[in-house]
């Protein structure tokens, strides 16, 4: 499976007020394994930026006066997104921004060029309700690298995503289990390999009882049937018996 890992960077919070996107980034992942390719590009979104959104990502708009328009990359982008499923934090927002851009040239809306568009923070709430799923609380919670994330960047912010996603998804890889080694008083492990869908718990050692184990069990059954007077539950058959 195509996956592209994809965050925006904007002049304000709210599309509807005209605000612009002025850094999309996104990079490319197949198979769970971030490929080399990426995109990303500054913008000038010929306009003003919120004193509130240059605190977070710091991109002043003199920086962006020699950046081109979203116009100019339009198609390069939709090109880069086509057919793939979009990682992205807190997807509202970014696919709001985007499909304003987009509206404004008169193109289709993201959801209809990429094969699918999922949330990770949704998924992060779904996985750990109640407490903090920002893109630092998973970081610090998967041990997941983001001393360099000193102010919010598309890019950076992207890459990291993708590390903390494959870490909230570490587990999935595989459904089959690998019966090649006989019952001996070993260990039974199970193999991953990716798979879509919701995020499941990694799958567990399976550790069987050795014969002591087996014989010690017994004795304490017989303690208990006698005990009881005949009435060990844990001797009886389904049916009773």
């Amino acid at each position: 499976m195509r996956q592209v890992f994809l965050d925006t960077e904007t002049t304000g919070l709210e599309h509807r007020l005209g605000h612009r996107v002025i850094e999309i980034a996104g990079v490319e992942m197949c198979h769970r394994r971030l490929t080399d390719r990426h995109f990303h590009t500054y913008l000038n979104p010929e306009r003003d930026i919120d004193a509130g959104a240059l605190a977070v990502h710091g991109i002043s708009r003199e920086f962006l006066l020699d950046k081109p328009r979203f116009a100019d990359i339009a198609t390069e982008f939709v090109d880069f997104i086509r057919g793939a499923e979009l990682l992205i934090h807190n997807a509202a927002f970014d696919v709001g921004f985007l499909n304003a851009e987009l509206a404004l040239l008169d193109m289709a809306p993201v959801e209809t060029v990429c094969h699918a568009v999922c949330d990770t923070l949704r998924m992060a709430k779904d996985m750990h309700p109640g407490k903090k799923n920002s893109l630092n609380a998973l970081c610090e919670r998967y041990g997941v690298d983001n001393s360099r994330r000193t102010l919010h960047g598309a890019l950076l912010d992207a890459e990291i995503l993708a590390e903390v996603y494959l870490a909230m998804t570490r587990g999935q890889e595989s459904l089959i289990i690998d019966l090649g080694g006989a019952r001996s008083g070993g260990n039974t492990e199970a193999s991953v390999r990716p798979m879509s869908g919701q995020p499941r718990a990694a799958l567990q050692l399976v550790r069987t009882a050795s014969d002591q184990e087996i014989a010690d069990h017994e004795r304490i059954l017989a303690a208990i049937e006698q005990a009881s007077k005949g009435n060990c539950l844990w001797l009886r058959s389904p049916d009773g018996r």
